[in-house]
C-alpha cells in the first residue's frame, strides 16, 4: 500500500520544482485567480485544464486555488457580492430570501437580481487575488530557493506507485 505523502512534502516539491521562481509564481496567482472566480462548482476543473493547457504545476495551481475552501467561503461569498454592489451603487440593497415558496421559479426570481453584483465582484476580487499573490509567491519562492539551495538539501522523496 502507498504511503501518502504529507503536506510538507508536498510543500518540498513545489519549492524545488526545476522550473523558474516566476513559473511557480504564475501557478500559484492564477489558481489564486481561480479559487476567486464566481464558477463554483468548476474551480478544479478549472484547475486542471489551466495545468494542463498552460503547462504550470498542478500543485501550485491547486495551493492558489484552494484558498477558497470550506473554512473562507463564506467570507470570500460576502465579499464578493459586496464589492460588486458598491461597484454598481448597490450598496445599501442586502440579499434576502422568502423561505415561503422555494419552488424552482421562485429561487430564480430572488437570487436573479444578485447574479450581476456577484459576478462583477468576484471577476475583480479574481483579478486583484492574482495581482497581489505573483509578487508574494514569487518572493517567497526565490526566498526559499536562496536559502536552500538544491545541493544542500535533502533528496526529495521519490514518487509514488500508482498501481
Amino acid at each position: 500500500m502507498a504511503k501518502i505523502p504529507s503536506f510538507r512534502s508536498l510543500l518540498k516539491q513545489v519549492l524545488h520544482l526545476q522550473e523558474s521562481p516566476q513559473r511557480t509564481a504564475l501557478a500559484f496567482a492564477l489558481g489564486v485567480f481561480i479559487g476567486f472566480s464566481p464558477a463554483y462548482g468548476l474551480h478544479t476543473v478549472m484547475v486542471i485544464v489551466c495545468a494542463w493547457a498552460l503547462r504550470l504545476n498542478l500543485l501550485a495551481l491547486m495551493a492558489g486555488a484552494f484558498l477558497n475552501n470550506p473554512w473562507t467561503v463564506v467570507p470570500i461569498l460576502g465579499a464578493t457580492y459586496w464589492v460588486g454592489a458598491l461597484l454598481l451603487g448597490r450598496s445599501e440593497d442586502s440579499p434576502s430570501f422568502d423561505w415561503h415558496d422555494v419552488s424552482f421559479s421562485a429561487i430564480y426570481e430572488q437570487v436573479i437580481p444578485y447574479a450581476v453584483p456577484f459576478f462583477l465582484g468576484g471577476c475583480v476580487l479574481s483579478l486583484l487575488g492574482a495581482a497581489v499573490a505573483y509578487p508574494l509567491a514569487y518572493f517567497f519562492v526565490a526566498k526559499y530557493r536562496q536559502s536552500h539551495p538544491a545541493h544542500q538539501t535533502e533528496p526529495l522523496p521519490p514518487p509514488q506507485d500508482v498501481r
